[in-house]
């Protein structure tokens, strides 16, 4: 048996694309641009090639919440797959995205052909509903100091391939951070100044977080 980890590094979009032939094509969405909105139809998923989305809801009375931030090798538009009409959210690029769209029956026709590709997309669906799992207990149980420190390391790719730094973080502002931690943003930039104080986060020509903002989700 393949371990999960080699699989995802053999996958490779390019040749998935070209398994999959009609119903699929690549498209290019500025920084700001919307992939879809909230109340559009259900008719396509998304593979992130390069960039980062993000995926918001929008109540009835107008509030806006941010539920998930995605990036490269993330699928996102499943809803398309089931028994679902219409998107229940809108998805946006945070930065200059390039984009696989895949149709509906292309996609349900590669699932259960390419037992390879269908392993991974499962995995991608546990994984993804994991992290769900993982917001609600935060939001339920942590401070917004801790919801904050976690959100700035998963940006940072910490946890998903080990403990690694990366350089800089895709630029997001302190009002979209309270949306996802749930606080207001004078809090967030209270915070965020605490941080950078401490040395656990820097800014220097972007955003750099450092792996000693483990500590403030560890902490008791």
């Amino acid at each position: 048996m393949v371990p999960s980890r080699k699989r995802k590094l053999a996958f490779d979009p390019q040749a998935f694309l070209a398994r999959i032939g009609r119903g699929r094509k690549i498209v290019s969405v500025q920084k700001g641009g919307t992939v879809f909105s909230q109340g559009d139809a259900c008719d396509a998923v998304f593979y992130v090639q390069a960039g980062r989305v993000k995926l918001t809801v929008t109540s009835s009375t107008g509030k806006e919440a941010t539920i998930g931030i995605l990036g490269t090798g993330d699928f996102f538009g499943e809803d398309s797959l089931v028994a679902q009409h219409i998107r229940m959210g809108t998805a946006t690029a945070l930065v200059d995205c390039t984009l696989m769209r895949i149709e509906k029956a292309a996609m349900l026709k590669v699932l259960h052909s390419e037992h390879e590709f269908s392993d991974l997309f499962v995995e991608h669906l546990l994984a993804k509903n994991f992290r769900y799992r993982e917001d609600l207990i935060d939001q339920l149980f942590n401070s917004s100091e801790k919801r904050l420190a976690r959100i700035l390391l998963l940006f940072a790719g910490f946890g998903k391939d080990g403990i690694q730094e990366r350089t800089e973080i895709p630029k997001i502002s302190q009002e979209t951070l309270a949306e996802m931690v749930g606080t207001t943003r004078p809090r967030v930039s209270s915070f965020m100044n605490k941080f950078r104080k401490m040395g656990f986060i820097d800014y220097n020509g972007g955003l750099k977080v450092h792996s000693s903002l483990l500590t403030v989700v560890l902490h008791e």
